[in-house]
C-alpha cells in the first residue's frame, strides 16, 4: 500500500453523528479482557482491502488510517475501525494502516460478536457506530465499482441486489462516464464483459450473477444443509422474526431469500410508527440489526436464492427446490415470502422499467436522483414516506395521488409531513398517463381525472407504490388461496377431520406468516408477531409427528 505519509495526516477525522465514538476507560477495559494489545509501527497494514478480517482494532496509542480509494479516515486513541461488514463475514473494501508508531487493541471477531450480541451497552456503541458507517459509505459510494449502462437490466440487477443488501457501491456509467471506457480498455475487457464488478479494487467479475457477487463478497454459502427442522422462505420481518425466535429455541433453522435480508421494510427510509423507537428507525438499521440475531442463534442464512417449488414428499416429508437447483428436506417450511410491488400500466412507460422507474426510495435511490425532480406515484405509506425522504434531496417531489384525499390511505403523522413539505407537490385525483424521453425518461403526462386536464412535468425518475401482490406463484396447485392469491391459513377442517394450526396452510407442516397470508395486517409489528407466534405451532407439529390438533 502507498501510505499517505504521516506529513499529510494530520487532523483526526471529526465525530459528529456517532460514527467516531471515543470509547470510555471502562469499555477499553471491558475489550481488553478479551483482546491482545499489538504494538504498530508506521505504515505498518493491518487489514488490506479484499481480505476478510479475523479481528477487531482499538486505537491505544498513535492513529490509524482508514483508507478507501481516495478517501481517508484517521482515528486517534480510543477510536476503534471497520464496519458492519466486519460482524457479517464479509471482506472489507478499505484498508487500515498505522500513520505512526503506537498501540492498538486487537480483539478476535468472534469475541466481538460475543460484546455485540450481549454487553447492550458496549454493544450498541460499535453497533451504531458500525451501521452509521455503513451508510456513509453507501452515500460517498465507496465499495463496488459496477462498470454498465444504466439503460442494461443485466447492470440494473446488480444495482438493485447491492442496494438491497446494503452494500457500499457506484456505477460507473458506460454511457456517460469516460472514465469507464478507460478502465475497461486498461483491464482488456470488451463489450461481452460488461456488466463489470470490482471487488475491493482488485478482484474482476466478468458479467457476473448476483449469485457470483455474493460469493465473492463472503455472503453466500455453496449451498444450505439439506436437512433442518425449519426451512424460513422469505427474510422480511416476518421471517426474520420466524427464524430467530425458532433458532433461539433451539432448532435447527434455514432461512432463504431470492435477494437480501430485511424485505419491504428495508427499503423504508424511515418507520416512524414502530413500537419502542420514538424517532424513528431506518428499514435498513432493522435488518441489520434482525440480520445479527440470526447469526448470533446459530441459524444458516442462505441468500441470494430463490425458491421455485415445494412438495410433499413420501411419509409427509417436504422437499423445497431453489432456482440454482439445489434442494432441501426440511421437516416443516415457513412461507415468509412477501409481496412483489406492482407495476403501472401506463403507455411508453415499459422502456424505462428498468432505468428510470423505481420501486425503492433509500439512499442509494436518493444519490442516482440527486438534485433533480422526481415523480412518486402512490398514496399509501410507502409512498408518503418516499416522498418526505426524497424531499430532502431532490429539487422538487410530485406526489401523484388517485384518491381525493391523503388521509384515506396514508397514516396521519405521514399526511403532515407531506402536506407540511415545502418541496412536495400534491396531485389528488391525478393519474400518470404517459412517458416520454430517448433512451431515457424525460417527463411524464399526468391527468387530473375530474377535468379530464393533463400536464408534462419534467423528470427522469419516478417512484411507484401502487400496491403489491403476494409472490406465491412458485407454489403449486396444492395450497389454498383466497381469490387474490393469498394464502389461507387455519380456521378450516383437515378431510382427516382435524384442524389446521391459525398459521397453518392446506399443507400439512407448512405454515404461512407476514404479508403473503390471507387476513394479514399489513404492518412491520404484526409480521414480527406472526413470525414470533408461528415457532410455538411448529414445536406442536414436531412434537406430534405432524399430526393436527
Amino acid at each position: 500500500m502507498t501510505s499517505a505519509g504521516p506529513e499529510r495526516l494530520v487532523a483526526e477525522t471529526p465525530d459528529t453523528i456517532g460514527a467516531y465514538p471515543r470509547l470510555t476507560p471502562a469499555q477499553l477495559e471491558t475489550l481488553s479482557r478479551v483482546g491482545t494489545t499489538v504494538p504498530v509501527s508506521g505504515d505498518e497494514v493491518l487489514v488490506r482491502a479484499g481480505e476478510s478480517p479475523v479481528s477487531f482494532f482499538v486505537v491505544l496509542e498513535g492513529r490509524l488510517a482508514v483508507y478507501e480509494g481516495e478517501h481517508v479516515e484517521i482515528h486517534g486513541p480510543g477510536r476503534f475501525v471497520g464496519d458492519i461488514g466486519l460482524l457479517e463475514g464479509q471482506p472489507t473494501f478499505t484498508t487500515i494502516a498505522a500513520v505512526e508508531r503506537g498501540m492498538a487493541l486487537e480483539v478476535p471477531i468472534e469475541e466481538l460478536e460475543a460484546i455485540v450480541t450481549g454487553d447492550p451497552l458496549l454493544g450498541d456503541v460499535i453497533l451504531r457506530a458500525y451501521l452509521i458507517r455503513r451508510s456513509m459509505a453507501i452515500g460517498f459510494g465507496a465499495g463496488l465499482r459496477v462498470i454498465g449502462s444504466p439503460f442494461s437490466p443485466e447492470t440494473r440487477q446488480l444495482l438493485d441486489f447491492a442496494a438491497r443488501n446494503r452494500i457500499p457501491h457506484r456505477l460507473l456509467d458506460v454511457e456517460r462516464d469516460p472514465g469507464a471506457e478507460s478502465i475497461l480498455r486498461r483491464m482488456g475487457l470488451g463489450v461481452s464483459d460488461v456488466p463489470v464488478v470490482i471487488v475491493a479494487g482488485s478482484r474482476i467479475l466478468r458479467n457476473p450473477s448476483v449469485v457470483e457477487v455474493a460469493r465473492a463478497l463472503g455472503m453466500r454459502s455453496t449451498r444450505p444443509p439439506t436437512t433442518s427442522d425449519v426451512l424460513v422462505v422469505g427474510a422480511g420481518p416476518a421471517g426474520l422474526a420466524a427464524t430467530v425466535y425458532a433458532a433461539s429455541d433451539g432448532l435447527s433453522v434455514v432461512l432463504a431469500d431470492a435477494v437480501a435480508t430485511g424485505g419491504q421494510a428495508a427499503l423504508s427510509a424511515r418507520i416512524e410508527n414502530y413500537l419502542g423507537f420514538p424517532s424513528g428507525i431506518s428499514g435498513a438499521e432493522l435488518a441489520e440489526r434482525a440480520t445479527l440475531q440470526v447469526s448470533k442463534f446459530g441459524a444458516t442464512l442462505f441468500a441470494p436464492s430463490t425458491a421455485q417449488s415445494l412438495a410433499a414428499a413420501a411419509e409427509g416429508s417436504l422437499v423445497v427446490g431453489f432456482s440454482d437447483g439445489t434442494s432441501a428436506s426440511p421437516r416443516t417450511v415457513v412461507i415468509a415470502c412477501g409481496m412483489t410491488y406492482n407495476r403501472l400500466d401506463v403507455a411508453n412507460l415499459d422502456r424505462f422499467e428498468y432505468t428510470s422507474v423505481y420501486h425503492a426510495a433509500t439512499i442509494n435511490e436518493a444519490r442516482e436522483c440527486g438534485g433533480e425532480p422526481v415523480v412518486v406515484v402512490g398514496g399509501g405509506n410507502s409512498a408518503g414516506q418516499a416522498a418526505v425522504f426524497l424531499g430532502g434531496t431532490a429539487s422538487h417531489v410530485h406526489l401523484v395521488v388517485r384518491g381525493a384525499d391523503l388521509s384515506a390511505s396514508m397514516s396521519r403523522y405521514l399526511t403532515v409531513q407531506v402536506e407540511n413539505h415545502s418541496r412536495i407537490s400534491v396531485h389528488l385525483q391525478t393519474v400518470l398517463v404517459d412517458a416520454n424521453g430517448d433512451g431515457h425518461l424525460e417527463s411524464v403526462i399526468v391527468e387530473h381525472m375530474p377535468s379530464g386536464e393533463r400536464r408534462e412535468i419534467a423528470t427522469s425518475h419516478l417512484f411507484v407504490f401502487v400496491g403489491a401482490t403476494p409472490s406465491t406463484s412458485w407454489l403449486g396447485p396444492d395450497f389454498e388461496r383466497d381469490d387474490r392469491g393469498y394464502l389461507i391459513t387455519g380456521g378450516r377442517t383437515t378431510p382427516a377431520g382435524s384442524t389446521r394450526r391459525s398459521l397453518e396452510t392446506s399443507m400439512p407442516g407448512v405454515f404461512a406468516v407476514g404479508d403473503a397470508r390471507s387476513g394479514s395486517v399489513k404492518r412491520i409489528s404484526a409480521a414480527i408477531g406472526e413470525g414470533a407466534s408461528v415457532v410455538r405451532m411448529v414445536h406442536d407439529h414436531l412434537a406430534t409427528g405432524g399430526s393436527r390438533g
